[in-house]
């Protein structure tokens, strides 16, 4: 049989999934995940060594399955940051983009006169996430380790090097590192300024539509394909969402609830907005997708899960059983909480935020506090695509991927909160579709992508006016809270990492 696979590096795990040359998905796609270490207070490392495993395994039990493919495109996470060795050895754990270690050097940045050139020229967001903040934050306080780094590289770099022994780097991830000129599609010299280091430190950039065929034996044995498969570099997570959710032309967005959470749209051209700080990163030559990440989507439902209510969770169908348990009216009685447990990006970009529970009375229950975490994960990324509307335009329909789209009353809930249509398509796999449609452009050589079909009913959610009114009146509240609140968060932050 011949087929492709699309494969997704993300943050908690790696899935990969095949499509055949109909450009139909086929059932059974592979899983493996992987744990996140948190060694201090405010990090966030992997140990990439396990997601080249996570990797490896994905790709060999397809290829058990289905044969060797033709192709297979890469999708990954943004943000991370991984020095190596004239070897191609990680010096130390993976940084993620979760980490917020460098968040006083990614104020600082911000606050200079030159921040907003830099926003722009790069596209990136100023923030502890940027591998360019992490870079200086490692100068700084492991000199030792700046100063023996061979590469600064990326997790998707770290596994395409041990496939092919060479440092490249798609357009895409490179430029959501704060490094990259996103005009130009080189590497920006006032970052490399700032970052006290020169190009040859990083990878050379390439094509999202970049390919390579794998000549070692022993590299073809163990994922089971051969000299003939092609592999495509693809590019990052959030771009090649909206590709596989079908939200490239005007006026579709593709929301993403996986660890953290995004909004996005496509442009022909980078949507600045300084003040909300709205990413612009490169899905191809033609085409940027703009919008805004938020650090807690179901990192945060899953904290509350087990840490809050003490409920153990199995498999994914446990969360969507303590939805059935929440409240069934909009607003949940006036509880209202404010998610920010990892600090926040967009659009309020803080690293030193914390999570608050607000308006609790002797009425509320179980129910209501479980509403309540669920309306502001979704109330957080309502903000952010106000913000997205105000400097790209109008949206009018949301496509939804992600592990939450399991859940009809989370769907609701955000049809109800942006009071827009909501489509599910190809709903958790939205990535590793993307990959897949650009592995299929690439080896094809189409000039256009190709309408990949999904296997699984579309499914359409319809905004309710009065929940949508009920939304409205409590927004207000959820963002003055935050402006009212953040001075002694920053404190409160201050105290527990000093």
């Amino acid at each position: 049989m011949s087929y492709l696979i699309g494969l997704d590096i993300g943050t908690g795990s790696t899935k990969a999934l095949a499509v055949d040359e109909e450009t139909k998905t086929i059932k059974g796609s592979e899983h493996v995940a992987y744990p996140i270490l948190t060694p201090q207070p405010y990090y966030s490392e992997q140990a990439p060594e396990i997601i080249w495993q996570a990797f490896v395994k994905s790709i060999a039990r397809l290829t058990k399955r289905y044969g060797k493919p033709r192709a297979i495109g890469i999708s990954c996470a943004m943000h991370s940051l991984i020095p190596v060795d004239n070897k191609g050895d990680a010096l130390m754990n993976m940084i993620t983009w979760a980490d917020a270690r460098s968040a006083d050097i990614a104020e600082k940045i911000h606050a200079s006169p030159e921040g907003k050139n830099l926003y722009e020229q790069t596209g990136m967001p100023i923030h502890a996430m940027s591998p360019l903040c992490k870079i200086i934050w490692l100068h700084q306080n492991e000199p030792e380790l700046f100063t023996s780094t061979h590469k600064f590289i990326s997790i998707k770099e770290y596994i395409w090097y041990r496939l092919f022994n060479v440092y490249e780097v798609d357009h895409s991830i490179a430029s959501a590192t704060g490094l990259f000129n996103i005009a130009d599609c080189v590497w920006n010299t006032y970052s490399l300024e700032l970052a006290e280091i020169n190009a040859d430190k990083l990878s050379t950039p390439v094509s999202t539509t970049y390919k390579r065929k794998i000549s070692t034996k022993h590299v073809q044995d163990m994922l089971g394909v051969d000299g003939a498969t092609e592999f495509v570099i693809g590019g990052s997570d959030g771009c090649l969402a909206n590709l596989g959710s079908n939200a490239l032309d005007a006026g579709k967005a593709a929301l993403t609830i996986g660890t953290s959470g995004a909004i996005r749209i496509a442009s022909a051209h980078p949507c600045h907005n300084f003040a909300a700080m709205t990413f612009n990163f490169r899905l191809d030559e033609k085409t940027f997708i703009c919008g805004g990440p938020i650090n807690n989507g179901g990192a945060v439902w899953k904290w509350f899960i087990k840490e809050m209510l003490k409920r153990e969770l199995d498999d994914s169908d446990d969360y969507q059983t303590v939805i059935q348990h929440m409240s069934a009216e909009p607003g949940a009685n006036g509880l209202v909480f404010l998610p920010y447990i990892l600090g926040e990006r967009a659009p309020i970009w803080n690293s030193k935020t914390s999570g608050v529970f607000f308006g609790i009375n002797i009425q509320h229950t179980e129910g209501h506090f479980i509403r309540a975490v669920i309306e502001g994960i979704t109330m957080a990324l309502y903000s952010v695509g106000n913000a997205l509307e105000k400097g790209a335009g109008h949206i009018d329909v949301i496509y939804a991927s992600g592990g939450f789209t399991k859940s009809p009353e989370w769907l609701q809930i955000l049809s109800d909160m942006f009071n827009k249509k909501i489509i599910v398509r190809n709903a958790e796999d939205a990535s590793a579709i993307g990959a897949a449609m650009m592995a299929k452009k690439a080896v094809d050589e189409l000039v256009d992508y190709p309408q990949l079909l999904s296997d699984t009913t579309t499914t359409t959610i319809t905004p309710s006016e009065t929940a949508h009114k009920v939304y409205q009146e409590i927004f207000p509240t959820f963002c003055n809270l935050y402006e009212k609140l953040k001075d002694e968060m920053r404190i409160l932050y201050e105290r527990t990492t000093s």
